[in-house]
């Protein structure tokens, strides 16, 4: 937790002044039963009407005193609360963004969405309580005890005994719910990844009839988190009651020992209402502390749990070379000069004796593969499913990082390239066709921000995707839903391409890209990336062979190894996996 606590330093300030005006309230509070004291025993039991008048002013007058540093207390703790809450959001999803793949499927989606949401929430109140209560209530405490001392000493005797006694309660408590409270977030965990699970995947539930199964799976989950949840309820319950039962018995004995002192007149009846007054500012403020500590008990195992996550060092470190367009900008500016510019042609790509193994699995997902695609060339990659055909595009971008061996971009290994200037060099569609709300112009856009509508519209067309803006009533203006439910799978995966055309990359990644797409609309998109004028390396994962049979060079992998690469009439003849795809898809042809 103390390691969150720099998020609060540019609210130094906000964290003294808070706490400092509920010193001050504390402070008149611990002033109001001598007044009330004097005005029984000087005003009401001589007759002094003035007395009371003038003392009666001061109560008003302390009342809106401490109403004043009440409000400006509070003023400045929410202030630093929510400051410290925006910080430190900033500075986990900052983090989350530059952890690798490998971090985050470690994680986890719904552990990390939780982190960014509930527990900050819970870590905001407990600052803001904190800077409210955790020094006023100790002092309210503290500040009643020497306050009865002043009116006598033998009845703050009981002061002494109770206070000890309440501060085992509450602490003890503290102490046996703090844990279990870190079970309760983890419980939270659980049921956001099984509600995240069922929304997510509505459809297939529904196309399998399994609504009934998922209903008990929320049911068990639900019910192990409320069992939790009640259990360490209970026991934070018991401080209530527990404290007032001590304070009413310190009551009973106060008035006891207070009335034998009134008969041997000792003390005035003005001193006893004191003193009972100071009696309940214990109790009031100990329940108040108790609250507190609960709450704050909640925001330090959410702490925990945040911190644990900037805990987790990112595996991969951008590297300090250069790439591609960002090589040489002197070198670029006198190219461009000639017309031939290095960011309108593709660059080398090669994997020297490259394997790869996903963290925390058993075997090699990525076994020695060994290729070189040449700058402007087409490398089409098929393969069974699971036979690792996105795992080993993944590696170009650096998504993952091999585990043996070097994946070389123009002649430069990956890990040592600017990992920035890397992921700028390369356009990249993936599986899932992911699109987020807003204008298609905003969408497409994400590839390149300084693109002209005129590049998007020529991206649109060589993602054979125009013909959607024009039948849309807005066009490029159109409004996307998130995740683009108003679109279909075809529509959404077209934008996504040209998403990745408008930044006119060196290397263009086709990650199973075109699956929703009809066969004509596949076969005009391969002819129009033939036809782009910068000539990207580009690579082509696919099921189809139609897809990639006319590639300069393919790569057939079966359970992560190179079982063969070549041209389509090389494979069909030597390549019995290649043959045997081929085969199942142009059966009649074959």
């Amino acid at each position: 937790m103390k390691d969150l606590l720099i998020y609060l330093k540019q609210y130094t300030k906000e964290c003294i002044l808070g706490p400092l005006f509920k010193l001050l309230e504390a402070c008149f509070d611990l002033i109001v039963p001598l007044v009330m004291a004097s005005i029984i025993d000087y005003g009401i039991a001589a007759g002094d009407r003035s007395h009371i008048i003038k003392f009666g002013g001061i109560l008003v007058l302390l009342a809106l005193i401490g109403l004043t540093c009440s409000i400006t207390a509070q003023y400045f703790a929410a202030k630093a609360a929510v400051g410290f809450a925006a910080n430190l959001r900033h500075a986990l999803f900052k983090h989350i963004e530059s952890l690798s793949f490998t971090e985050m499927d470690e994680i986890g989606t719904s552990t990390m969405i939780t982190r960014m949401t509930s527990d900050i929430n819970q870590l905001q109140s407990g600052i803001n309580m904190a800077l409210r209560l955790f020094l006023r209530s100790p002092f309210i405490v503290f500040g009643a005890a020497i306050m009865a001392f002043t009116v006598d000493i033998k009845a703050a005797i009981i002061f002494v005994i109770v206070i000890p006694l309440l501060a085992v309660v509450v602490f003890g408590v503290m102490l046996i719910s703090m844990p279990l409270y870190k079970k309760v977030q983890g419980g939270l965990d659980n049921i956001l990844g099984i509600t995240r699970q069922n929304l997510t995947g509505v459809r297939v539930i529904r196309a399998f009839n399994k609504e009934h199964t998922e209903f008990e799976n929320f049911e068990e989950g639900n019910e192990n988190l409320t069992k939790l949840q009640l259990f360490v309820g209970k026991i934070s319950a018991l401080t209530n009651p527990i404290t007032y039962i001590m304070i009413n018995i310190a009551l009973v004995v106060l008035l006891w020992v207070s009335g034998i002192r009134i008969n041997i007149g000792n003390l005035t009846q003005g001193d006893v209402v004191a003193l009972i007054n100071y009696m309940s500012q214990i109790l009031i403020e100990l329940i108040k502390l108790a609250n507190t500590i609960v709450l704050f008990t909640k925001a330090v195992a959410c702490g925990a749990r945040v911190q644990s996550v900037l805990a987790v060092e990112p595996s991969m470190i951008s590297g300090t070379q250069h790439i591609g367009r960002f090589d040489d900008e002197k070198s670029n500016i006198k190219k461009k000069e000639t017309g031939s510019i290095r960011e309108n042609a593709g660059v080398d790509v090669c994997f020297d004796n490259v394997s790869m193994k996903y963290k925390g699995a058993g075997d090699m997902s990525l076994s020695d593969i060994n290729f070189k695609a040449d700058a402007g060339s087409v490398t089409g990659v098929i393969g069974g499913t699971g036979s690792g055909k996105s795992t080993l595009v993944n590696l170009i971008p650096r998504f993952y990082d091999v585990s043996m061996g070097r994946v070389l971009i123009d002649g430069k290994d990956v890990r040592d390239c600017h990992i920035e200037e890397l992921r700028k060099s390369i356009g990249i569609v993936l599986q899932k066709a992911v699109l987020f709300r807003g204008t298609i112009r905003e969408n497409i856009l994400w590839g390149n921000p300084d693109a002209s509508d005129d590049d998007v519209i020529e991206a649109l067309k060589a993602a054979q995707g125009l013909e959607i803006v024009q039948g849309k009533e807005n066009g490029l203006d159109y409004e996307i839903e998130q995740g683009g439910r108003n679109l279909s799978g075809g529509q959404k995966q077209r934008l996504t391409i040209a998403r990745a055309l408008v930044r006119k990359p060196q290397i263009l990644i086709f990650d199973d890209s075109a699956s929703a797409l009809d066969f004509a609309t596949d076969a005009k998109l391969r002819q129009s990336l033939k036809e782009l004028s910068y000539k990207p390396t580009i690579f082509i994962v696919s099921q189809r062979t139609s897809s990639i049979q006319h590639a300069d060079n393919i790569l057939v992998l079966d359970d992560g190894e190179l079982v063969g690469q070549g041209t389509h009439s090389e494979l069909v003849k030597n390549c019995d996996v290649y043959k045997e795809i081929y085969s199942s898809q142009f059966k009649e042809e074959s």
